[in-house]
């Protein structure tokens, strides 16, 4: 049960936004530019980022929503985004991206956290920085939104499959369409 009466049965930040749609518009618009916008990473790319941190924040919601969403994109499974979280280095993902996720997962620890090293590495990979740029936002926005999930005790589904089969039409829908609503 949430902190709160959100006075819906809505999960995770879906809850939440019901309850005040006033901030959902703002929010949801951030996650439509960051997640969604054009970019040259890959949407796959990029709800990777998001499902990372959240992994690493330890939000069950986030990181499974979102984890579903880059599998979707990326043409992998579950177990294969579970990988990822776990061990992105090992991964069959370009170097580039591993430099991308090293950069996030220094963002959730802190934003002093990223090295000069590590946005090097990541620029002799072919990283451009905008793609540098979108990364740290990513992972900053990141850690507001999961700290927003849990710190109002928001309730998640704990079937993952629930995540994996809505991920389709998440991807068609969008951050800004009326199923937040």
């Amino acid at each position: 049960m949430a902190h709160i009466e959100l006075n819906n049965d809505l999960p995770g930040i879906r809850g939440l936004m019901a309850y005040r749609p006033e901030t959902e518009a703002p929010l949801n618009a951030l996650a439509e530019v960051l997640l969604r916008g054009d970019n040259t990473l890959s949407r796959g790319e990029r709800e990777l980022i998001g499902t990372y941190v959240s992994y690493l924040n330890d939000c069950f919601f986030c990181q499974n929503v979102h984890g579903a969403l880059a599998g979707h994109y990326l043409g992998c499974d579950i177990d294969q985004i579970d990988g990822i979280k776990q061990n992105f280095n090992t991964a069959d993902l370009s170097d580039k991206m591993k430099a991308l996720l090293s950069i996030a997962g220094s963002v959730q620890k802190g934003g002093k956290q990223v090295t000069e090293g590590q946005i090097q590495k990541a620029r002799d990979n072919g990283a451009t920085d905008t793609e540098i740029h979108d990364t740290v936002l990513i992972a900053a926005a990141f850690c507001m939104f999961n700290r927003y999930v849990d710190g109002l005790a928001t309730w998640a589904p704990e079937d993952r499959q629930f995540y994996v089969n809505r991920a389709p039409q998440r991807a068609l829908d969008g951050y800004q369409s009326s199923v937040f609503k």
